[in-house]
């Protein structure tokens, strides 16, 4: 992808993060009282805060260092979500037999309904794939970490279930022109907020 820097937000400034996914949706009150609801986006957006991971006066040199670096907005970067980061043997796709190429995914979901998110920054060298429960051997699969396909020597069998443990990464940016940080607020404990949102992208 475009404006993109594959470099991570300081993990110990990211462990204590808060956020989560965000979806807009359009509510319209009707006269007799009934709501009419209309999804804005296919997709959901995760905002983070990362304000609680500023311990130090280092803490707050390594995150104006990261933002320089980043020029600000301009470049997206990966980020560990402390609260959702893994896929632990869950399935990705249904073999059929020809198709070889299959994209990481996350599912989300229960019996009223699901989302499926496609995952494109994979964790590098977390992935491990199975095939009807029985491991891939890595030399079989092709494992692109920069998009999050798995491309297959042999295509999978038809009905075989593919599933995949991983860790993973979100692309974010920084969701602000600037950082407002003071000695006076670090030492009176407080720190400004650094908001950090997802950037989709189909890379």
């Amino acid at each position: 992808m475009s404006a993109f820097h594959d470099v991570i937000f300081p993990l110990r400034l990211a462990f204590g993060a808060s956020g989560g996914p965000v979806r807009k949706t359009d509510i319209t009150q009707l006269a007799n009282g009934y709501e009419h609801r209309n999804s804005t986006q296919s997709q959901s957006r995760r905002r983070f805060n990362a304000a609680a991971g500023i311990k130090s006066h280092a803490d707050i040199a390594t995150l104006m260092a990261f933002f320089e670096a980043r020029h600000g907005q301009l470049y997206s970067f990966r980020f560990k979500d402390p609260l959702d980061h893994a896929v632990n043997n869950a399935p990705i796709a249904t073999g059929d037999g020809q198709e070889t190429e299959f994209q990481l995914i996350k599912i989300y979901g229960d019996e009223g309904g699901q989302f499926v998110r496609k995952i494109t920054k994979p964790r590098a060298g977390s992935v491990t794939l199975f095939n009807n429960s029985q491991p891939i051997a890595s030399e079989d699969v092709l494992i692109n970490y920069n998009t999050g396909l798995v491309t297959f020597n042999t295509p999978p069998a038809a009905v075989s279930t593919i599933t995949a443990s991983f860790d993973f990464d979100v692309i974010v940016r920084f969701d602000t022109e600037g950082l407002d940080l003071s000695l006076e607020a670090f030492g009176a404990g407080e720190v400004a907020s650094i908001p950090l949102i997802e950037v989709l992208t189909d890379a």
